[in-house]
């Protein structure tokens, strides 16, 4: 399958820079995947399309504020780290800029306003296109420090600044860990998940940490020759239970965002038809047309960028003729796209 089956012209002006002043005033766009309809609405009709017995299963990852600017302790000069992944202790996996600037043994200074700097780092390995191994030392509690110092990792599409960092944050946020929000979610508030469980809709929860690879474009000619990046997942014994339960009665499983959907389809392939247990681990899992779904019914997902392996995973859920209708419809109606855009609900 050519990954030029999966571009579409998208008009600049229709990528959100900024989230809405209200969470749940989004747009949502529906489409029954077995009737082909697409229908236009405010996103709290979402619970026109939600079932008595159903489980929203939501993503409770929460996004380190991980974009770090410091400059080098010997020069001065600036340096731009965006935190990847912890790997053990205080040592970080993490991207630099200027990559070729900062070499192994490269001190770096964050928060160095004062007398000392809050928190120093030391490049102790090199990677390509400016991944670094860093290792920190700083007194107290990191976290802390990186509330304090770090900035949101906005993705590159976005130009603006962010005035309130907790809007990339969904309202459920809770394990720390992801270098991008789970994005679908940020359209949900307290209240209005409170509304769909008074509906008889159980909410579940799964953690997957959102690594960077969410934007890497897909540089290969072929759909099937892409390498998806690993990411770290983790399933609760209360929510293998819901999940083992809503398998049983009939319900259907409604992922809320891709990284929900592919968490949920790892553990579907690790059990088979055998009951969903608590677990965690990485997973590489790639869907796209011919994918067959073994426990996501539906999906709720915002509208992604043309030739990515998340607008694939949508087509391989919906089809992908069906899915490029829908967006041409959506850019036809002038619905927002991306992480602070619109959203869309594939059902049937």
């Amino acid at each position: 399958m050519n990954v030029e089956q999966f571009d579409f012209d998208l008009p600049e002006e229709l990528i959100a820079q900024t989230p809405l002043l209200q969470r749940t005033e989004s747009r949502l766009l529906a489409l029954n995947k077995r009737t082909g309809a697409i229908e236009h609405g405010t996103f709290t009709q979402l619970l026109n399309y939600l079932q008595s017995g159903d489980t929203l299963v939501l993503n409770d990852t929460r996004v380190l504020p991980a974009r770090l600017l410091g400059v080098k302790a010997d020069t001065g000069a600036k340096a731009e780290v965006l935190l990847l992944k912890n790997t053990e202790g205080d040592t970080w996996e993490a991207l630099v800029k200027p990559g070729k600037r900062v070499k192994k043994g490269t001190v770096l200074h964050f928060g160095a306003d004062s007398e000392a700097p809050l928190l120093l780092a030391e490049v102790t390995e090199e990677g390509e296109m400016g991944a670094r191994t860093l290792r920190f030392e700083y007194q107290g509690i990191f976290h802390e420090l990186l509330d304090q110092l770090g900035q949101m990792p906005l993705p590159p599409y976005i130009k603006e600044q962010l005035e309130d960092q907790e809007r990339y944050q969904t309202v459920y946020a809770k394990h720390r860990g992801s270098a991008a929000a789970p994005t679908a979610g940020l359209h949900f508030t307290e209240a209005f998940l409170n509304e769909i469980r008074s509906r008889g809709v159980t909410i579940a929860s799964v953690t997957l940490h959102v690594g960077l690879g969410t934007f890497r474009p897909v540089s290969a000619e072929r759909v099937e020759e892409h390498e998806m990046h690993h990411e770290y997942y983790e399933v609760s014994q209360e929510t293998a239970e819901v999940l083992n339960d809503t398998r049983v009665r009939g319900g259907r499983v409604v992922a809320v965002g891709t990284t929900s959907a592919r968490t949920l389809e790892t553990v579907a392939r690790r059990y088979g038809d055998s009951a969903v247990q608590a677990c965690s681990g990485w997973t590489n899992i790639f869907m796209y047309p011919g994918y067959e779904f073994q426990l996501v019914d539906a999906l709720l997902t915002n509208f992604h960028l043309p030739k990515s392996t998340l607008v694939m995973l949508v087509s391989a859920l919906a089809g992908r003729e069906l899915t490029m209708k829908a967006y041409e419809a959506a850019i036809q109606e002038r619905y927002r796209f991306f992480s602070f855009g619109d959203a869309m609900f594939i059902y049937e």
